[in-house]
């Protein structure tokens, strides 16, 4: 619950500014004067001082050459009369050590005498102020050669003295002030504080009442007169709104007796509207439905069509072999028979029977392969057991099983794992990753063999394998990016590509490893997929 504010009046805060607001003005412009007071009657001691320091060290000057020490203690006890002259020493410069030395002082009566200043010769060329005294040291220069010093210290009593007398004045001058303030602040807020009282009073009797009818009167105060002539204006105008409301309730009345038939009847009409639109949306379900499976037709029309046009290319071009050397073989079979068969033509029949035996076999092959690479997609990879991985060992097999592959492009391999990495997954679909994502970019990334590279970056956090894979390729074209991952997508295809490849990654990375994989979209020089791979981490 809100704290509530402590409550005041206008009379209190009127009267407690204006006395605070004169109060601090007092005490700054006071506080002001005082200081530069005094500061200017320190200058005009320190200017004293220096003034009668420079008469001793003039007057000292033949006294120091002929060592003349009577002479000096005569001149130096006339300054009894000098009440601010409280001690004097006078230094003479040692023909030897060439440092100052005590030739004679001056003590005034009652005040003790002070240690040597010798060694603060330097320090005292500045005068020195503390509480009570004031130090300074002038040179006895004679013809530019430095004869001695004058140490002189002054008293401060009575600048003490005056600086107290003139805080009790201020004192009193502040409280006579504040006091003739508070009478003025008094008279002020009486004036100004009692109209606003009137118009309290006025309002708690319409609150209480609701006597609208009542009017605030005139005062000789214009910013209260502005507010009555507002209040006023306030309470006509309120006055007619309870009548227009007076008028409205009435109306209301009539109009609920009449809206009460007209939400009858569009009840019964919503009604029906709601069951003509439960129907609608039945229908919608049911076309619904019919798209979806219209849309898994398509799809496994275009998986069918892929599968037929993969496997028929190399299907018909072994049949293509078959009948030409079914024909060839019948022509051979003929001329034997005819017994015309040469030497040159069972040599022909021989070669070109071995070149269509070899494009059999070539294109049988590819079709067991193709056929081998949609068992894998659909096979379940679930069966293998996670075992121990070494990550670097892994890639470095990889490479030297596809060192064949990977010398047709050329590209240099820069792997960033760091060593002794092991992590507990599965071996064989990890392997079939980086083997599709390798040959992947030497098929379709990279046009010539010059400035290749692959670069794989495994790195690890908390439960996780991160596994970043780029090239330097062509990229990935804007029309297949959000479709890559799909079944029979591909650039080369009649080349080589099957568009089996990438399909079978993300199977093997979502399903078999419980991964996530990603292409970056917004990688512009090449291709990067994005790997993520939840383990249990042994080292």
């Amino acid at each position: 619950m809100a704290k509530q504010a402590p409550k005041t009046s206008i009379r209190k805060v009127l009267v407690s500014a204006v006395m605070l607001v004169t109060a601090l003005c007092l005490s700054l412009s006071i506080s002001i004067s005082t200081y530069l007071d005094v500061k200017e009657q320190k200058q005009l001691i320190i200017n004293k001082l220096d003034m009668i320091a420079e008469i001793i060290a003039f007057n000292a000057q033949i006294t120091l050459i002929f060592e003349d020490r009577k002479t000096e203690e005569k001149r130096l006890k006339s300054f009894n009369k000098v009440e601010l002259v409280k001690n004097i020493h006078i230094y003479d410069i040692d023909d030897v050590t060439n440092k100052p030395v005590f030739f004679t002082s001056y003590n005034a009566s009652k005040t003790p005498p002070v240690p040597l200043k010798v060694n603060s010769v330097n320090e005292l060329k500045v005068p020195k102020i503390t509480a009570d005294y004031i130090e300074l040291i002038k040179p006895v220069v004679y013809e530019g050669k430095i004869e001695g010093y004058v140490y002189i210290r002054g008293g401060l009593e009575r600048l003490n003295k005056y600086i107290n007398t003139k805080i009790i004045v201020d004192i009193m001058l502040t409280a006579f002030v504040l006091v003739l303030v508070l009478l003025v602040a008094r008279g002020i807020q009486k004036r100004i504080a009692t109209p606003i009282e009137a118009l309290s009073l006025l309002l708690q009797d319409v609150s209480k009442n609701h006597n609208y009818n009542a009017r605030a009167e005139r005062s000789n105060i214009e910013e209260i007169n502005i507010l009555a002539t507002n209040l006023n204006l306030m309470l006509a105008r309120t006055q007619n709104q309870l009548e227009r409301h007076k008028a409205d309730k009435q109306e209301i009345k009539q109009l609920n007796q009449s809206l009460e038939e007209k939400v009858n009847q569009r009840t019964i009409a919503l009604r029906e509207a709601n069951q003509e639109l439960l129907n609608t949306l039945e229908r919608m379900h049911q076309y619904q439905n019919q798209i979806v499976e219209n849309e898994k037709m398509a799809s496994l029309g275009q998986m069918v069509a892929g599968v037929a046009h993969e496997v028929n290319t190399p299907i018909g071009l072994g049949v293509t072999g078959s009948t030409l050397l079914r024909d060839k073989l019948s022509d051979i079979k003929t001329a034997f028979e005819q017994k015309s068969l040469t030497s040159k033509q069972l040599e022909r029949f021989i070669g070109d029977g071995i070149e269509n035996l070899d494009l059999i076999y070539r294109n049988l092959n590819r079709a067991a392969d193709l056929i081998s690479s949609f068992k894998r997609v659909a096979v379940s990879q679930d069966l293998e057991l996670s075992s121990d991985v070494n990550i670097t060992n892994l890639l470095t097999n990889i490479i030297t099983a596809m060192k064949a592959d990977i010398a047709v492009k050329q590209p240099e391999i820069d792997i960033q794992c760091a060593d002794g990495l092991t992590i507990s997954s599965k071996a064989g679909p990890l392997q079939q990753v980086f083997e599709q994502l390798i040959s992947n970019s030497l098929l379709h990334a990279f046009k010539g063999i010059e400035n290749n590279s692959i670069d794989i970056n495994i790195s690890r956090s908390n439960n996780q394998l991160s596994i970043f894979y780029t090239d330097n390729g062509c990229g990935v074209p804007t029309s297949i990016r959000k479709r890559i991952f799909d079944p029979f997508v591909t650039t080369k295809r009649g080349e080589g590509g099957s568009g089996l490849g990438m399909h079978l990654v993300y199977n093997l990375v979502t399903q078999a490893l419980n991964g996530n994989i990603a292409l970056d979209e917004d990688y512009d020089n090449g291709t990067r997929f994005i790997i993520s791979l939840p383990l249990v981490e042994i080292g």
